[in-house]
C-alpha cells in the first residue's frame, strides 16, 4: 500500500472509477490526516451581554434556524458585516 505524506501527491481523477481504484492502493500518512483537521480557534474572544426584545429575539432566531446557522453566529456575521461597512463609508 502506498502512503501519502502530501497533499500534492494526490492526483486529478477524471471520473470517480479512476478515484476509487487510486485509493484502494493508497492511503494517507496519519500526520497529513491530523494536520488536516479542524483547529480551535485560539483567539482572545469577550463575552458580552446584549438585551433584546423577545419578540425581536424570536424573529432572529427564527431567520437563524431557517439558514441553518446559530442565531448567536449570525448576529456576529452580521455585526462583523456592517462594521466593515462602516468603516469602509469612513474612508471614503
Amino acid at each position: 500500500m502506498r502512503v501519502l505524506s502530501k497533499w500534492s501527491d494526490v492526483p486529478t481523477f477524471s471520473d470517480e472509477r479512476e478515484e476509487a481504484e487510486f485509493w484502494k492502493e493508497t492511503s494517507l500518512d496519519l500526520r497529513l490526516m491530523n494536520a488536516s483537521m479542524l483547529k480551535t480557534d485560539n483567539r482572545d474572544s469577550t463575552t458580552i451581554t446584549l438585551r433584546f426584545d423577545p419578540r425581536m429575539l424570536a424573529r432572529i432566531k427564527r431567520l437563524a434556524r431557517s439558514r441553518y446557522l446559530n442565531y448567536q453566529s449570525m448576529i456576529k456575521q452580521w455585526l462583523s458585516e456592517r462594521l466593515e461597512k462602516e468603516l469602509k463609508d469612513l474612508e471614503s
